[in-house]
């Protein structure tokens, strides 16, 4: 007879299947406390990570440089030189004759100077493109300048007969209209500028001989001359400067303008009281160095 086997739960390869049930179910549970763990230590850990972040230092922000663009006005003052060369000519005539004409006209040519205080105000405008300043600018200066020639050492071709000559140009303000151009660094600012240059002026040139007869000579008339002319000059103008901003609108300069003008003449006469006469032209050109600082305010 066969015998049926009965299965016995406690056999060697049952218990072998629920030593694996219950590895398994003890990996599940550790993975389980695993993942758990690092979710809380994640959650721990993010707002110190925005508390870190959150205590990073900024970095400070770069200062932008400084804006010559916009308008400004202000006032200068400083020093002018004047400079002039002077001309004369003498027409041959009946008063002056021979070779006077000639020691005259030697007489009344040479260069001269002189310098005075100048003050006055400019206004302007500039715009600005990286580091490129450009714009224009217009100024008016009070400026008496004199300068003259005088002679009165000399004799004329006689040896005896000695004479003055004297020529002087006076000038009352100096004005200029120029565009500049420079170049900026922050708020300094280096620049060439040039442009027209206006000023009047008041030209004289006298003349007077005093004879001294020698005994037994011939007795001469003094003879008298004049020569005048004022006008208004239209020259040209150039110059360099430095300009810098210690303010958001406050800014200090220094500059040098060179000026030229045209030549001044005049048309008159010497003439004697025994009706003698000769023609007498006189002229000078005419130059003009500023020197000057200035203060404007930026708007």
């Amino acid at each position: 007879m066969f015998r049926i086997a009965r299965f016995n739960p406690r056999s060697r390869g049952h218990r072998d299947v629920e030593q694996g049930l219950t590895g398994r179910r003890r990996g599940i549970r550790r993975l389980s406390a695993g993942l758990v763990m690092l979710g809380a230590s994640g959650l721990v850990a993010l707002p110190a990570e925005r508390s870190n972040a959150a205590d990073l230092p900024m970095k400070a922000a770069v200062p932008t440089a400084y804006n010559w663009g916009g308008c400004y006005a202000g006032g200068n003052a400083g020093l002018g030189m004047i400079s002039s060369d002077y001309n004369t000519t003498v027409d041959n005539g009946t008063h002056l004759t021979g070779a006077d004409p000639g020691v005259v006209n030697l007489a009344g040519t040479g260069g001269f100077n002189g310098d005075n205080y100048l003050v006055g105000g400019q206004v302007g405008c500039n715009l600005q493109s990286g580091t490129l300043v450009y714009g224009l600018e217009g100024d008016a200066d009070y400026f008496h300048g004199n300068n003259h020639l005088f002679n009165n050492t000399n004799t004329l071709s006689d040896g005896f007969t000695a004479f003055t000559l004297n020529q002087s140009i006076t000038t009352n303000y100096i004005a200029t209209v120029r565009p500049r151009i420079g170049i900026a660094a922050d708020r300094d600012l280096a620049y060439l500028t040039g442009g027209a240059a206006f000023t009047s002026v008041n030209y004289t040139q006298t003349y007077f001989d005093v004879p001294n007869v020698p005994a037994g000579g011939t007795i001469v008339s003094p003879g008298t001359g004049l020569a005048t002319a004022s006008k208004t000059l239209i020259g040209w103008a150039a110059g360099a400067g430095w300009e810098h901003a210690w303010t958001d609108h406050a800014t200090f300069r220094f500059e040098y303008i060179y000026t030229s003008f045209p030549t001044t003449t005049a048309l008159g006469a010497i003439t004697d009281p025994a009706g003698g006469a000769n023609t007498l032209h006189g002229s000078a050109n005419l130059t003009i160095q500023i020197a000057r600082v200035g203060l404007n305010y930026k708007f």
